[in-house]
């Protein structure tokens, strides 16, 4: 399933799944992600897997690029258990304070705006990655009536609990940050929490992820 295993830097191996970018391609590559991980080989400090691509680095006291090429190439991932996504609902308020950018999307998608939620809340989305700022899950795929562009000048800052969309993907923004996604909602919902140290992230690769419209008195009284 890998195409190619190179060298990125001294201390880290590249693996390349191809150029495409679908859930069948990331979902190879979220395989591995979990299957090296459990494998827990001795080394491997950090695992980042993107779209269609899979970093792993290593600590060159323990191991060297060679030993570990070899142990992924021979790596079993139809030997360990399947893990069955978690399936995760995510609440967004949408009222015109936090839906930033729904009349430029208005006119950029030739949508009304009822339309635009309605094609927003009636899929389910799939977390390719998580990654830019910390917990920040990258889901596609949107409708394709929904498919923009970024903004033609990025925001200094984006509100934290953005909810964005951009091409083939939706985001919600962890921490208040720059950025140029087209911002639709806003969620109260807490998605990276830095006082987990075991697992920060309320949603990982491979997740599944609905949103669900609420209220403005609902997000104010949200709690977990």
């Amino acid at each position: 399933m890998i195409k190619n295993i190179s060298n990125l830097g001294d201390a880290a191996l590249y693996c390349d799944f191809g150029t495409e970018v679908n859930k069948e391609t990331n979902s190879k590559v979220i395989k591995y992600f979990r299957s090296v991980k459990k494998k827990e080989i001795q080394g491997i400090i950090n695992l980042t897997p993107s779209y269609n691509k899979l970093i792993i680095s290593f600590d060159l006291k323990k191991t060297h690029f060679k030993e570990i090429k070899k142990k992924i190439e021979n790596l079993d991932v139809n030997d360990s258990i399947s893990e069955f996504p978690k399936k995760i609902e995510i609440p967004i308020c949408c009222t015109d304070d936090f839906s930033l950018d729904i009349k430029r999307l208005e006119e950029k998608l030739s949508l009304k705006r009822e339309k635009i939620y309605e094609n927003f809340f009636n899929k389910e989305y799939f977390c390719y990655m998580t990654g830019f700022i910390a917990g920040m899950p990258f889901l596609g795929d949107l409708d394709k009536s929904l498919r923009a562009n970024r903004l033609e000048t990025p925001r200094v800052k984006v509100p934290k609990g953005s909810v964005g969309l951009t091409e083939q993907f939706a985001n919600v923004y962890t921490f208040e940050s720059p950025g140029g996604w087209n911002i639709i909602g806003n969620t109260p919902k807490e998605i990276f929490d830095s006082s987990k140290t075991e697992n920060p992230n309320l949603v990982s690769p491979g997740d599944i992820v609905i949103f669900k419209q609420i209220s403005f008195e609902n997000y104010k009284n949200y709690n977990e």
